[in-house]
């Protein structure tokens, strides 16, 4: 895959230049972004990739929930449907995409839960609704630039930063790195406990941020117990079990795991996977299954694994976290 990377290198100018222009017209007006006149917060990454927009999307629920009414707006990843989708009793992983049918399965009694690829026509059903939302959190649509959110959270990992990397094909980037101006946060994801103080100051140097723009850091919390249908496991209880992954970037849940002396094999699959009969069949052979939650939504469908299907949680913890919530919250108190 690498050396496949590398033989493309010379097409790479051309996706900087086509990236480039887009935004260009968009920033001279001349191709439309629509703004609306209450908050529409965006999470996305510059990268393909993992960054963790998943848990930030819940981090900032859990922030606003109580006060605000709330609506996630997502593409809907690998569904089966098309158009404009607004969660409900009948919906199905097949219907919203799995990190969607997350957030419906974990908020569902506090948020409305939407996706649609067109995430102006996205925004304009959410508004038409009766109950419509008062503040609206964009999942994954930091390049969708036909709605100007006005808040972008720029998420980049600690591994691999925007600032190292290229465009597509060679390197990861969806477009130049100069379109992390547009974001109001950026926060460094998936970083180390170990994490230093010079370190930050290095990699804040590296960013380079304008007067107007905020640098965060954040680490991945795991929780110590999981969850499956009708009960709860602490982490240390798991005997021998297979670990199933089917997110962009295993190393660290892998690392957690290790880290605990826990004994396991690991199934490591492609991000979004969609399970054949197959793969049903043979983690049907298993004793003991852990998994992400993202991936528990796929495979909690099949009565075979029930009683043996568990998942671990994560949430994000962010370095000077009252700090940020006070941006969030008087951006969305301003609006």
């Amino acid at each position: 895959m690498k050396i496949i990377r590398y033989i493309l290198l010379p097409v790479v100018p051309i996706y900087y230049l086509v990236t480039w222009l887009r935004n260009t017209l968009y920033d001279l007006g001349i191709k439309k972004s629509v703004s609306y006149d209450f908050p529409v917060i965006c999470v996305g990454n510059l990268s393909v990739g993992g960054t963790g927009k998943t848990p930030m999307i819940e981090y900032l629920v859990n922030l606003l929930k109580d006060e605000h009414n709330i609506a996630t707006l997502s593409r809907g990843y690998k569904r089966k449907t098309k158009g404009f989708q607004l969660a409900n009793e009948t919906s199905t992983v097949e219907t919203l995409g799995d990190e969607p049918f997350q957030f419906y399965n974990k908020f569902k009694d506090d948020i409305l839960v939407a996706v649609d690829a067109n995430r102006r026509n996205g925004v304009e059903n959410l508004k038409s609704l009766e109950n419509a939302p008062k503040v609206v959190l964009l999942d994954d649509a930091y390049q969708h630039r036909k709605v100007k959110a006005g808040f972008n959270i720029l998420l980049t990992t600690y591994s691999n930063p925007y600032f190292k990397d290229l465009v597509l094909p060679t390197g990861d980037l969806r477009e130049p790195r100069n379109g992390a101006k547009r974001a109001s946060i950026v926060v460094v994801t998936k970083c180390p406990e170990s994490l230093s103080d010079s370190e930050k100051a290095d990699i804040i140097n590296h960013i380079n941020p304008e007067a107007y723009q905020h640098v965060f850091f954040s680490s991945i919390g795991y929780s110590e117990i999981v969850f499956s249908n009708d009960k709860t496991l602490n982490i240390e209880k798991l005997n021998r079990f297979t670990l199933v992954t089917g997110i962009a970037n295993s190393t660290p849940l892998v690392k957690f795991l290790k880290d605990k002396k826990l004994d396991f094999e690991h199934l490591n699959f492609k991000d979004h996977y969609n399970f054949t009969s197959g793969d049903i069949d043979e983690l049907c052979k298993k004793d003991l299954i852990l998994t992400t939650e993202k991936d528990y939504m796929r495979l909690k469908q099949y009565m075979s694994l029930k009683a043996k299907l568990f998942y671990l949680p994560i949430q994000v913890v962010i370095d000077d976290n009252l700090k940020f919530n006070k941006l969030i919250q008087d951006f969305v108190r301003r609006s």
